[in-house]
C-alpha cells in the first residue's frame, strides 16, 4: 500500500496536481503579484503624478529607478523569499513564524537606504510604498501555501 501512495504522489507530481503543486502555484501567484504591485507603484508613481525617481548617494552616480529595477527587485525579493520558506518548512515545523519574523525585519530594514539618500519626498513616499506593495503581495499569499505544522 505504501507503494501504491508513492505511486499516486508521483502521479500527482507530474500532473501538476495535489499540495505541492498548489504550493508551487500558489507561490509563482504571489512572486507574480510582488512584481505587478511594485509595478503599478511605479506607474502611479512616475508616469502618472510625474515622480522622478532619481536616488542620489554621496560620492556615486545618481540613480534613475525605472519599471525594470522595480520588477527586478520584488522578482529578487520574492523568489529569496520563497526559497527561505521552502528550507525552513524542510528543518522546522515552525516555518511560517520564523520566515514571517525575518520577512518582517527585513521589511523594516528595507528602509534604512532611504534614509541616507538624496531624492524628493515624492520619489521617497513612492518608494516607500513599493516596499509595501512587495511586502503586501508576498506575506499573505506565502502565508496561505505555508506548511502550517509537520507530523
Amino acid at each position: 500500500m505504501a507503494q501504491h501512495t508513492g505511486t499516486a504522489q508521483r502521479n500527482e507530481a507530474a500532473e501538476g496536481t495535489g499540495p505541492r503543486a498548489g504550493r508551487t502555484r500558489g507561490r509563482l501567484i504571489g512572486v507574480a503579484a510582488a512584481v505587478a504591485a511594485a509595478l503599478a507603484v511605479w506607474v502611479v508613481g512616475e508616469p502618472l503624478l510625474g515622480h522622478d525617481l532619481v536616488v542620489e548617494q554621496p560620492d556615486r552616480e545618481p540613480l534613475d529607478l525605472g519599471a525594470a529595477a522595480f520588477a527586478f527587485i520584488a522578482l529578487g525579493s520574492g523568489l529569496a523569499g520563497w526559497a527561505f520558506l521552502a528550507v525552513l518548512e524542510r528543518l522546522t515545523r515552525h516555518a511560517w513564524r520564523i520566515w514571517l519574523g525575518v520577512a518582517l525585519a527585513l521589511l523594516l530594514a528595507s528602509y534604512l537606504p532611504l534614509t541616507g539618500v538624496e531624492a524628493s519626498t515624492g520619489s521617497i513616499i513612492v518608494l516607500s510604498l513599493a516596499h509595501l506593495a512587495v511586502a503586501g503581495a508576498l506575506i499573505p499569499l506565502f502565508h496561505r501555501t505555508s506548511r502550517r505544522s509537520r507530523p
